[in-house]
């Protein structure tokens, strides 16, 4: 059995992450059947960048059996996670399951709806963003998703579909897979803390 732990740092990591301050926070929706990678890599990424990630179980705060049999550990439940809110950015990770369990859940649709007329960052990913479009948020923006999915989102006249790795429209993030789950992540961290920290924050990895 693998388990996820993200609080690992290099010492080149931390010479420069000591220098980066930042109080924006995340709240990471983590459902059975999610895509670890996606999960992992943008945790991972936004921890990087000094942004406070809550990662929460929508079932509660069991391990999390992933699409791979990878199981991940919350930090909480989501029902906890929401009266600690509000967060600066709430991130769907996809996955076939897990973005069926994301769409079908009410406590979800909730979140959204809330950050949404709030004004802040919602993010999604490969299939997640299937449940923007059953949830009816982020109307009249442009969005992508994982090719698998792409017809449930094309066919929806509330919604303009890209093919780019990464999509960002005002306060709506999207993206393919778990592929370009780096970009993904990165692209959340130069919404939330600037282009110099999302660059920063990317040197190290030696990404391509």
């Amino acid at each position: 059995v693998q388990h996820f732990n993200s609080n690992v740092h290099t010492s080149r990591d931390k010479s420069f992450a000591a220098n980066m301050t930042s109080e924006k926070c995340a709240l990471v929706i983590l459902a059975t059947g999610a895509e670890e990678m996606e999960t992992v890599i943008t945790v991972d990424v936004l921890r990087r960048a000094k942004i406070n990630v809550t990662l929460a179980g929508l079932e509660g705060v069991d391990p999390v059996v992933c699409s791979r049999g990878v199981r991940i550990v919350p930090d909480t439940s989501l029902d906890e996670a929401v009266e600690k809110g509000p967060y600066d950015v709430v991130v769907m990770p996809g996955g076939l399951g897990g973005a069926k369990k994301l769409a079908e859940s009410d406590k979800v649709k909730r979140v959204l709806e809330d950050q949404e007329k709030a004004n802040g960052f919602i993010a999604a990913v490969c299939a997640a963003p299937t449940a923007l479009v059953s949830h009816g948020i982020a109307k009249g923006r442009r969005v992508t998703s994982h090719p698998s999915v792409s017809d449930a989102i094309r066919k929806n006249p509330d919604y303009s579909y890209s093919e780019a790795r990464v999509c960002r429209d005002a306060t709506t993030i999207t993206s393919r897979g778990p592929g370009t789950c780096f970009e993904f992540a990165l692209g959340i961290v130069e919404a939330l803390v600037g282009a110099d920290v999302a660059k920063q924050v990317a040197e190290p990895m030696v990404l391509p």
